[in-house]
């Protein structure tokens, strides 16, 4: 039994919003992986739009899960219609139990899928390598601190703690800038 979750897409204006520098590839997005993840589109290194993880909820052993969404995914990959695609390289985390690890691993494994599926360019990045190329503080509140200074117009989209996905993701994306 699944229930399509509504995704939460901000949807940025062009014009006046936070540059960084013209990457390579004109549209790039940053994915930070997971059902808590998000996607960040940057055109041209202006910020035009963030989206949470399309998910899903299903039942399994009576219990209510979110999991990534493939069709979810699949359409607003479609939508984005990027050139190239930046995924943080992540693997098994010490205190994780294993049936945890099991789901984050399948929504990896979706969101390398779909991005093959549609014939996107993907590059894979360590947590460590778009922390220090950021400039980012350690922790949580670091990635969100750091968008919100070189995107001080779209700040309002990173303000909750829960929000870090969204920053994670754009400063992934920036990646293809430097």
């Amino acid at each position: 039994m699944s229930n399509l979750q509504s995704h939460q897409a901000m949807q940025l204006p062009v014009s006046g919003v936070g540059q960084a520098s013209t990457p390579s590839f004109s549209r790039v997005i940053g994915i930070d992986p997971g059902a808590s993840g998000a996607i960040a589109l940057l055109v041209s290194g202006v910020l035009v739009s963030v989206h949470d993880m399309p998910t899903v909820t299903v039942e399994r052993n009576k219990a209510q899960k979110r999991q990534v969404c493939p069709a979810g995914l699949s359409l607003l990959m479609q939508q984005l219609s990027p050139h190239k695609a930046i995924v943080e390289k992540v693997g098994a985390m010490p205190g994780q139990g294993v049936s945890s690890m099991f789901r984050f691993g399948r929504s990896v494994g979706i969101i390398e899928g779909v991005l093959a599926a549609r014939q996107i360019p993907v590059t894979f990045t360590t947590p460590q390598a778009w922390q220090k190329q950021s400039g980012a503080a350690k922790g949580k509140d670091g990635s969100r601190q750091r968008v919100m200074e070189l995107f001080p117009r779209e700040a309002h989209l990173f303000t909750r703690v829960k929000d870090d996905g969204r920053a994670d993701a754009v400063l992934i994306a920036l990646m293809e800038t430097k």
